[in-house]
């Protein structure tokens, strides 16, 4: 088989792949659909994820009922204000053994030695338990003492939090905000949507949800997802979006420099290259172009700049900030490489 057609016939693997995903999911959740994408961009893109949305959007179930399309091992860790590292991440303990009677450590493995981590109401556990977590996420290992425990593969940390009730909450650090690939915001569903889940919910019967893919086979199309194409043009827009956001720097917009406190790092050019492949794959395309970095550009900056006070009292948000970044800036190669503004935010 050559190159041209392994690639299609990857392709037309995910493409079932999500088929199959969508179908089962539709059985429990109602809509949200761009929400179930974005999802399942950031899984093939390798990336974990944050869900925000009000009290009772179903992101949990959401979540939960995505875990069991897949055959894979799952822990859901309800984070509380008493939660401790050791809850999350194991610890030693002292047991004796029957046949020696001496006494031994053995390690007792938390809830993150799993492939699909649900951490729900990860802004109610405050900084040192929300620490745990940036290891797993980052090196997809814990330590514990002086020893390193290697966590499973896949991975994903899937994460909900509430944007009320901040009574109680400790709010995620940038450092651990940076980890996850995608922010996603969860919108109340349309009338049609929430008809559909009122009559679906107050009536008898449940329908069960069948895995449809297993870890090998998410692990091959995650593989496949790095190979897809992006051309110089994309990795050059992506640089240009994230690189306008960054205060200080020459050639920036003038709104950027009035309503943003900072702007992304490397790490932002990284997951929208990524979430452009994993969009594209998904789409049925064996090249990413830069519509595809559009769609991810939201989900992956929202959470990594910071509008200022001032903006932020006139009701700029970091989307409306994005928005405007998008509409000023080309797509065509000819016409970014020859702006006089991007010249120059190119050179520094």
């Amino acid at each position: 088989m050559s190159v041209a057609e392994q690639a299609q016939a990857d392709l037309e693997r995910l493409q079932r792949a999500r088929s199959q995903i969508q179908s089962q999911l539709s059985k429990i959740i109602v809509g949200q659909q761009e929400v179930i994408e974005q999802l399942l961009i950031s899984i093939f893109a390798r990336g974990h994820c944050l869900l925000e949305g009000v009290p009772g959007l179903a992101k949990t179930l959401m979540i939960s009922s995505l875990a069991k399309t897949m055959n894979l091992s799952f822990s859901r860790i309800q984070f509380t204000p008493d939660l401790m590292p050791a809850d999350i991440t194991g610890t030693e303990i002292i047991e004796e053994n029957r046949s020696t009677g001496a006494r031994e450590r053995r390690f007792m493995e938390g809830p993150l030695f799993a492939n699909v981590i649900l951490a729900d109401e990860i802004n109610r556990t405050p900084p040192k338990t929300q620490a745990a977590l940036l290891e797993a996420m980052q090196e997809q290992q814990i330590t514990v003492g002086r020893v390193r425990h290697a966590l499973q593969n896949p991975f994903f940390v899937l994460a909900t939090q509430n944007p009320i009730e901040q009574e109680g909450t400790y709010p995620l650090p940038e450092a651990q905000q940076d980890r996850f690939m995608f922010k996603v915001w969860v919108s109340y569903p349309t009338f049609d949507d929430e008809f559909e889940v009122a009559r679906r919910t107050t009536g008898r019967g449940a329908l069960e949800i069948e895995p449809v893919l297993s870890g090998p086979e998410i692990l091959s199309l995650q593989d496949f997802i790095r190979s897809i194409e992006v051309s110089e043009n994309v990795v050059r827009y992506a640089l240009a979006l994230v690189r306008q956001t960054r205060v200080g720097q020459v050639g920036i917009p003038d709104f950027v420099q009035e309503q943003l406190a900072w702007g992304a790092g490397p790490r932002a050019v990284q997951f929208l290259i990524l979430g452009a492949k994993a969009k594209a794959a998904l789409s049925g395309r064996a090249q990413a172009d830069t519509s595809d970095i559009q769609f991810c550009a939201k989900p992956v900056l929202r959470h990594r700049i910071v509008v200022n006070f001032a903006a932020e009292s006139d009701g700029i948000t970091s989307d409306k900030v994005i928005d405007e970044l998008i509409k000023q800036t080309p797509t065509a190669q000819d016409e970014l490489l020859s702006d006089a503004r991007f010249k120059k935010l190119f050179a520094s």
